[in-house]
């Protein structure tokens, strides 16, 4: 749905991106569920029904997770990631739901083998939080789970609009505390019950990973924006013409560290703030799709040349100048208000070549 709550068409390619993924959490459960039954077990004492539903469910509610925090950092590195950036709010309300299947399954164990009075002993005794032989890591299962609930509760449009994109994305930032918890909690099950040191290194390991992404994520795109050089009159320069891969984007950053996507459409070019009206998701980081640029996480379309969403939506996006100076495209670092036409540079193309653009200076704007 739009900010304004107008259906949005439920096209083939969420289908498919759902399809996908519950078909992998649910071949993955039961795989789990078939090799465990002997991998996990004692020689000779193989594991319950309820022993391996709780662990098959429980790994993949970590795993999906760990995807989900994955996939961000992977996009900005490699743009063949982008597909999965499309639709991963539905992978993080379905990580929820795998999670919360998870948490029934230890309930429902403990209620099999008449644990559960012991269990509620356990967790409301203060001087188990105080060692860790003794820690209630059920707890932190518990308190992710609700934090993973009001995530997925949030998910909808409905409640972006009512807390705004900006407050909106800082709640959801609480998916890493809910990460390092879900670490903490099955670090702690383990050496309490298992003593095996391989699945606290495979713990460690997922979580190295999900932050080894980021950082280096973070290293390239600060890289990038370090290199942004100003041009006369202030203007950012973006490269040659060329160097904007058609129908996709460069992002520039203004000395504000306001970031800039300046896409290229054929012959055009044109420029818009990196933030989507939606979830402030990186605009920069999507396609020209029908003559639109097209958002990378939800698929919100905007014009080039002017940053409003077709029509029946009215979502608006800041625009910004370009011009293009001795074969150099430059872009205005000073946003014009949202909605607001930005005639975008036109290629020339030299006499007799299809491909290579004029040297001579282009400047047409709209002031």
């Amino acid at each position: 749905m739009s900010v304004a709550f107008r259906a949005v068409q439920w096209n083939r390619r969420k289908v498919i991106y759902d399809a996908v993924v519950l078909t992998g959490v649910i071949l993955f459960v039961s795989v789990f569920i078939a090799v465990g039954r002997w991998w996990l077990s004692p020689v000779g004492d193989p594991a319950s029904w309820e022993d391996l539903r709780l662990r098959a469910l429980g790994t993949c509610a970590f795993l999906m997770l760990t995807i989900v925090l994955s996939i961000g950092p992977l996009a900005r590195l490699d743009h063949r990631f982008l597909p999965l950036l499309y639709n991963r709010r539905h992978f993080g309300v379905l990580t929820f739901l795998v999670a919360s299947a998870h948490a029934w399954s230890r309930i429902d164990w403990l209620l099999s083998r008449g644990k559960f009075p012991d269990f509620v002993a356990s967790v409301t005794n203060p001087l188990n939080y105080t060692s860790i032989e003794h820690f209630p890591f059920v707890t932190l299962g518990m308190v992710s789970l609700l934090m993973l609930f009001m995530l997925a509760a949030t998910s909808h449009d409905f409640w972006l609009e009512f807390l705004k994109p900006a407050h909106w994305k800082a709640l959801h930032m609480g998916v890493y505390a809910v990460y390092g918890l879900l670490v903490m909690h099955v670090a702690l099950g383990v050496m309490q019950s298992r003593h095996t040191p391989a699945i606290p290194v495979l713990l460690g390991s997922a979580a190295a990973t999900v932050a080894l992404l980021h950082l280096i994520a973070g290293w390239r795109e600060g890289a990038i924006d370090r290199g942004m050089k100003p041009g006369q009159d202030d203007w950012i320069k973006v490269g040659p013409p060329l160097s904007i891969p058609d129908g996709a984007a460069r992002i520039v950053t203004a000395p504000d560290s306001e970031r800039i996507a300046v896409f290229r459409d054929g012959e055009r070019i044109g420029a818009l703030t990196n933030l989507c009206a939606h979830q402030n998701g990186p605009i920069g980081e999507g396609r020209i799709i029908n003559g639109c640029v097209t958002c990378p996480w939800h698929g919100y379309q905007y014009r080039l040349e002017d940053g409003r969403a077709p029509p029946p939506f009215t979502e608006k996006l800041a625009t910004y100048r370009v011009r293009i100076r001795a074969g150099i495209v430059e872009v205005d670092p000073h946003p014009l208000l949202p909605g607001t036409r930005a005639e975008p540079a036109r290629i020339v193309p030299s006499p007799g070549s299809l491909h290579e653009p004029a040297v001579a200076d282009n400047e047409r704007l709209t002031r």
